[in-house]
């Protein structure tokens, strides 16, 4: 099951890149990790604003809605890995953002995308 997890969120990562750049997005990083416990799924940058992204993917709403499962203690450690990133490249933006995408069903999918979900 759990390798079949993983596949599952690869898929909905691609699904998400592939509707970001459709949006005008630039797509930098995918899966950037900073440590075993903290990775940012996706790293874009559109008008000069550079984006974080978590994405998250159900097959279906069986076991709930996919933003449901971005928890506090979830933003907590991807705010680490974004300050991890800014410092280790260096980045030079003006803007910085961390959305969150949320991938329902693997065909036909529903992509739901809330901006600016939390501030560092």
């Amino acid at each position: 099951m759990f390798n079949n997890n993983i596949k599952t969120g690869r898929t909905g990562e691609k699904i998400a890149s592939d509707y970001l750049l459709n949006q005008g997005y630039k797509i930098i990083e995918r899966n950037w990790h900073y440590s075993k416990n903290a990775e940012i799924d996706i790293i874009a940058e559109k008008e000069k604003i550079l984006v974080f992204i978590e994405v998250k993917t159900r097959k279906s709403l069986n076991y709930g809605h996919p933003f449901e499962s971005i928890t506090s203690e979830k933003i907590q450690k991807i705010h680490k890995a974004i300050t991890a990133y800014m410092s280790e490249k260096k980045v030079k933006y003006k803007s910085y953002r961390f959305d969150a995408i949320a991938i329902i069903g693997l065909t036909n999918p529903i992509i739901e995308h809330i901006k600016d979900i939390g501030q560092f």
